[in-house]
């Protein structure tokens, strides 16, 4: 669990497509455009720290939005940056704290937020959040080996974070693939019921899987429109 912590009133904020950035998850960022290699200058120069925002696609449809994010985003720090010869970057961004959005200040030369700092609440006993870590170890493990897109490496590095919390966040941040989902992962503000709900979408998961290979049969993948 996180109080809240000594962080600035406002900030830089970049807005990305199909994107959720968690507290202690490292995001490898590539910088191009003009307005955010302006924005990764001034950070660099500044406090490190900017944010960033998922593009919320149901009001992206609307005509008179530019840029729509959704309000709870994620404030990062920038660990590592690699200016290129053509003035690109490439950085590695760590997340330090969840953060809503309050109003957008400027958007000139780059999109700056009034933020608020969000603090979260455990929701259950230490004992109950490690219950929780080891029964999301358990399915992961059995969503990999029903064919899901988790590789060994990331479940050796997860099983490496103790701390429940830490844990949860980068284990939402890698593995869940529904960009909705997790934006509301990031929304939720209880570990207990975060570790709730992301149980609940990996277990509708796992079901699918079973099913589909339940349909397939002996079939190979290749031979399945055969079936």
């Amino acid at each position: 669990m996180h109080e809240p912590i000594d962080l600035p009133a406002d900030a830089p904020v970049m807005t990305l497509p199909n994107t959720a950035l968690f507290p202690q998850a490292l995001l490898p960022l590539y910088i191009f455009e003009p307005r955010y290699r302006r924005m990764l200058a001034d950070a660099l120069n500044g406090n490190r720290l900017f944010a960033v925002a998922g593009l919320d696609p149901v009001r992206a449809e609307e005509p008179d939005q530019i840029e729509p994010s959704f309000p709870v985003v994620g404030l990062g720090v920038i660990r590592a940056c690699h200016e290129n010869a053509d003035g690109t970057s490439n950085l590695v961004l760590q997340g330090v704290a969840r953060v809503r959005c309050r109003a957008i200040l400027s958007e000139e030369p780059y999109r700056r937020c009034a933020i608020e700092v969000l603090a979260t609440a455990p929701g259950a006993l230490v004992t109950e959040l490690r219950r929780q870590r080891m029964a999301l170890i358990h399915q992961l493990d059995e969503l990999r080996e029903l064919g899901g897109p988790i590789s060994t490496d990331a479940m050796r590095f997860l099983r490496t974070l103790r701390e429940p919390e830490t844990f949860l966040d980068v284990a939402a941040f890698t593995l869940c693939h529904d960009v909705l989902e997790k934006q509301r992962l990031l929304e939720e503000l209880d570990t207990a019921a975060r570790y709730t709900r992301f149980l609940r979408h990996l277990r509708a998961e796992s079901s699918q899987l079973r099913l589909a290979r339940k349909l397939q049969g002996p079939l190979r993948d290749d031979q399945i429109m055969r079936n």
